[in-house]
């Protein structure tokens, strides 16, 4: 089941979209992106659609899903 991001108390959706960004790994591009830079990232793809947030609730977790 897809979770409006709205729907998220601001410091929930800050602390899942961190949770996404730090479990990814570690980059190895030609610059470092911070961390807050990777949330913003991640923020603006919920924000227009090409990013979900989607509930299992079979296994009862939570996960952000990037849509191709």
């Amino acid at each position: 089941m897809n979770i409006p991001w709205q729907d998220l108390d601001p410091e929930t959706l800050n602390n899942l979209i961190e949770y996404f960004v730090l479990r990814e790994g570690t980059d190895y591009g030609l610059h470092e992106t911070s961390l807050q830079e990777k949330v913003n990232d991640v923020k603006l793809q919920l924000a227009n659609g090409s990013a979900v947030i989607f509930w299992s609730q079979l296994h009862e977790t939570i996960d952000i899903k990037l849509i191709k």
